[in-house]
């Protein structure tokens, strides 16, 4: 398959195809899913393609599942308005940020703490993994091998990072290292609206383009990547409605101008939500660290319609910080939050000094952006709104 012409200019809908793997079964809890305890999820099933691909019943689950995947790329009745990719999204290993969230409470933490850089002994202003996270990440690695030596999975051809660090960290350390084809090389590129929902937090703007270059050198950024972070407001947050509107912009751009079929993706929780949400998937909420593969069915349909959705509305915040000190609840040693058994009380044990949220809380208020989405990438491809994203 090469660039798919035909999608140029008009909308592409899709369709999570069931029946493939666990995560798409309403009966499966995403709560406690572990992708290296169930074969990524996918199901002992048999395809049409068997009968003549693997008569004697000796190829691997993975090998019958390429194979009917490609018959539905070229045989099947093709159809030139129609494609099918295997796309694998993982979300990043443990941040300082996750752990400073469990640290503070996440009232705290959205109402005040997350607009800061750190907090004088780890930062999370686009943080970077904690040890925990790169084990996460060394896990996926060793589970990836087992696969490709045991089961000859097929390789990715394409990778896909988001721009934030831990994304980076966590691709870099799940991929180097393994055996991959000469002709599919771990090569990632960087794409910009794989990024996390751009909220007011400081550990969803990312870093420069040049700071970039230096973090990870001699990976490739998609034409267009800027400089400076263009989409990041300290004000205003993005709405759910235009993040599942960036995230379609986005799996258009992959659908339409790249060949592969077989596709790994390293994103954020709240970025996978929403394309999820684009692929009309269940929603399947996921730990860090764990990865979800989607057999997903493009099709041409119409002319790229047209809608009205708010962009970014403003969010509240704090003055100053809801607990300003709990001794005896936790600290920071060597970056890593060291929890005692007690949780922190947020808003419901009056012992803790600002208890109560709603006290110190505050928003102020901002024009709403008005986005109109238009699939597809026109001159300034990342933008949606007649200002930002």
């Amino acid at each position: 398959m090469g660039h798919w012409h035909l999608a140029q200019g008009k909308d592409i809908q899709y369709t999570s195809v069931g029946g493939y793997f666990l995560q798409d079964d309403p009966s499966t809890n995403p709560s406690g899913f572990d992708y290296a305890q169930h074969n990524f999820g996918l199901i002992d099933r048999k395809y049409p393609s068997d009968a003549t691909f693997d008569p004697h019943a000796t190829k691997s689950q993975w090998q019958r599942f390429n194979r009917w995947v490609q018959y539905l790329n070229n045989n099947c009745g093709k159809s030139e308005n129609i494609r099918y990719k295997v796309i694998f999204f993982g979300r990043h290993g443990q941040g300082y940020h996750n752990v400073a969230e469990s640290f503070y409470g996440t009232p705290a933490w959205n109402c005040y703490w997350a607009e800061l850089e750190g907090n004088g002994t780890i930062t999370w202003a686009d943080p970077l993994l904690t040890p925990d996270g790169f084990k996460e990440a060394q896990k996926a690695n060793a589970f990836y091998k087992t696969l490709y030596e045991q089961q000859s999975m097929p390789h990715f051809e394409t990778y896909y990072s988001s721009p934030l660090k831990r994304c980076i960290q966590t691709a870099n350390t799940t991929f180097s290292g393994l055996k991959v084809p000469a002709e599919h090389p771990f090569l990632p590129t960087i794409k910009e609206l794989f990024r996390e929902d751009v909220s007011i937090h400081t550990c969803d703007r990312r870093s420069t383009k040049s700071e970039l270059e230096k973090f990870i050198p001699g990976w490739k950024f998609e034409d267009g990547f800027t400089e400076k972070d263009e989409l990041w407001q300290a004000d205003k947050g993005e709405t759910p409605e235009h993040q599942v509107a960036r995230s379609k912009t986005v799996l258009d751009d992959v659908f339409t101008n790249d060949e592969s079929t077989w596709i790994s993706v390293t994103s954020h929780s709240g970025e996978i939500g929403a394309l999820l949400k684009a692929l009309n998937h269940r929603s399947f909420s996921l730990s860090t660290g764990q990865i979800i593969p989607v057999l997903i069915k493009a099709e041409v349909v119409q002319p790229v319609p047209t809608s009205t959705i708010t962009g970014f509305t403003p969010e509240a915040t704090c003055k100053q910080p809801p607990i300003t000190s709990v001794p005896d609840k936790g600290d920071f040693e060597g970056g890593i939050a060291k929890l005692k058994s007690e949780a922190i009380g947020m808003d419901h044990d009056p012992k803790f000094p600002g208890a109560r949220l709603d006290d110190s809380c505050k928003t102020t208020v901002f024009a709403q952006d008005e986005a109109t989405h238009a699939s597809g990438y026109g001159k300034a491809w990342y933008r949606l709104s007649s200002t930002r994203v």
